[in-house]
């Protein structure tokens, strides 16, 4: 993966998770500040609830305690004690019992003795009131009780007569759950008894509540959504009802999901746009001044040299201390080179000056070759790299003589036959001392096969025209016309006139013909005295091709 992809994910990705995770998060909190909410609204309509119920007890305890104050009612109640099995008397009761429903409205009366056992009561039935069968059920002094298959809400007051208790006194109001404005259900012992929430049954309303059991307030899951459910009657006193309230934490909620739901999608576009831009402009500040280090780095694949950074890649102070670091580095390791430079180039100076001491006659040769050599090069339009190797092959291009015993290369006849086999080994020679330095692998060619013939007559492996390096022919020039014009032991050298005469007579055979012309215009000019012989000199005085093929032309 590129490092400016990375860079961007980098920079984008975890900004999409934070802001995700923002939504997210956001949409709990308006859950949780709902669910608060809603909660505290309960709390209070259950208060609210308890006040109204505490008043409504309060004035029904001082209504009852004047219906129990009814003569007739505790002259029949006292007759039923005194003979509970007497038909007549319960039946007596019992009137008087729809009579008070009728005129009040209550849907149960019941009277119990004193210690709490019914004696009789009636009941609302769907056809009027109608009196209860026996054996009664105990009731619950206070809250709710069930009858049959109804419940009701109870209060109770005391029938006393004089400071004696003859009895007491039970009124009933039908259980409505119409009169709750949210879903409740009515519990007994665990057991849903009734529930007004719509699409669910009882049943799994029971399994739901089954973990608010022994708790006020509890969070529930019904039919896919998430409820509250607080209890208004707790269980007690009242025989095991419960009366729990509930209310849907997800209805109450959609409404302001559904505004997070439009609003955030369109300011999460707004600001993921943004992220995304500054991501691309962020990964691309960095990743930039990165790719120009490395499209200037690449320059050191054709130079072989560290390049130093010219001006500031970018801004970011870390990048500027890379180059500045970078700069550093690359000079040092350019001095270094330099400095690896003189000492190959003294080296190579000490070879060539070893080989040239070996014979007092052709001290001086490879370094004289080499001048003409580049000169020649030079005219051909040879620079750079390809010049060096002229130059240093030049001067290297004996260097296998080092092989060649001192009685064949100093002998100052005619050489035999197996004498001048062996002179030609010198170049082969010359390879394998230097192949095994890497440093000298450019040079091999001028060192092996300086003595090719254009005609294929030469030697170590006889090839043929521009099979031969370009700079192996201009060595060969170079050097036949510096061993013509120099003496040697078996002779003396050649005027320079004759030398380029011979070399002009062989052009085409021995020699590359356009090498020689070249190399006739460079020689005459030097002849006469324009021409300095000194290497160093030469490239001072001519810094381009072009310059000196204007001066071969004149």
């Amino acid at each position: 993966m590129r490092f400016r992809t990375r860079a961007f994910l980098l920079c984008f990705v975890p900004f999409a998770l934070l802001l995700t995770g923002s939504f997210w998060a956001i949409q709990k909190l308006a859950k949780s500040a709902v669910r608060d909410g809603l909660r505290t609204s309960l709390r209070e309509n259950h208060l609210s609830i308890a006040r109204v119920r505490a008043r409504s007890d309060l004035q029904n305890s001082r209504f009852l305690r004047v219906v129990g104050e009814n003569a007739a009612l505790k002259a029949g109640l006292q007759l039923l004690v005194s003979y509970p099995a007497n038909a007549a008397a319960r039946q007596t009761v019992e009137d008087q019992l729809q009579d008070l429903c009728q005129q009040m409205g209550f849907d149960f009366l019941m009277v119990s003795d004193s210690h709490g056992t019914p004696l009789a009561g009636v009941m609302r039935a769907d056809r009027g009131l109608a009196p209860l069968k026996m054996p009664l059920t105990r009731s619950a002094r206070q809250g709710l009780m069930m009858q049959g298959d109804k419940v009701y809400q109870v209060a109770s007051v005391p029938i006393d007569q004089g400071e004696e208790n003859i009895g007491e006194l039970s009124v009933g109001e039908r259980f409505d759950f119409s009169g709750f404005s949210t879903p409740a259900v009515l519990i007994r012992n665990g057991r849903v008894l009734e529930s007004n929430i719509p699409g669910v049954a009882p049943p799994k309303v029971e399994a739901a509540l089954k973990g608010c059991r022994g708790k006020a307030e509890c969070d529930v899951r019904l039919g896919g959504a998430d409820y509250i459910s607080l209890a208004v009657d707790s269980a007690g006193p009242n025989g095991g009802y419960l009366l729990r309230s509930l209310q849907n934490v997800d209805s109450a909620s959609g409404p302001v999901q559904s505004v997070l739901n439009r609003v955030f999608p369109m300011a999460s576009i707004g600001i993921v746009l943004v992220a995304l831009v500054c991501s691309v402009v962020s990964s691309r500040s960095m990743a930039k001044p990165i790719a120009a280090m490395i499209s200037h780095l690449r320059k050191s694949e054709d130079t072989g040299l560290l390049p130093e950074f010219e001006k500031e890649l970018s801004p970011i102070r870390e990048m500027r201390d890379l180059t500045a670091s970078f700069n550093r580095a690359a000079g040092a390791i350019r001095e270094a080179r330099q400095r690896l430079q003189g000492a190959y180039v003294e080296f190579v100076g000490s070879l060539a000056g070893a080989l040239d001491a070996r014979d007092r006659y052709t001290a001086g040769h490879s370094g004289r070759v080499s001048d003409l050599a580049c000169a020649t090069a030079l005219a051909l339009g040879v620079t750079g790299n390809d010049l060096d190797e002229v130059r240093v092959g030049a001067l290297l291009h004996d260097i296998g003589k080092i092989g060649i015993s001192d009685t064949v290369l100093q002998k100052p006849g005619t050489l035999t036959n197996e004498e001048f086999a062996l002179i030609k080994q010198h170049p082969e020679i010359g390879r394998r001392i230097l192949e095994g330095v890497h440093g000298f692998a450019r040079y091999l060619a001028v060192v092996e096969l300086h003595h090719e013939n254009w005609d294929g007559t030469g030697y170590p492996r006889g090839q043929r025209g521009e099979a031969t390096p370009l700079a192996a022919r201009i060595v060969h020039v170079c050097d036949a016309y510096d061993a013509m014009t120099t003496d040697r032991p078996y002779r003396r050298g050649m005027s320079h006139e004759k030398a380029l005469s011979i070399l002009g007579e062989f052009a085409g055979k021995q020699f590359d013909p356009h090498v020689v012309e070249v190399f006739i215009s460079v020689s005459n000019y030097r002849s006469t005295g324009g021409w300095p012989a000194d290497l160093a000199a030469l490239d001072h005085r001519l810094s381009a091709p072009a310059a000196l093929a204007g001066m071969v032309k004149t």
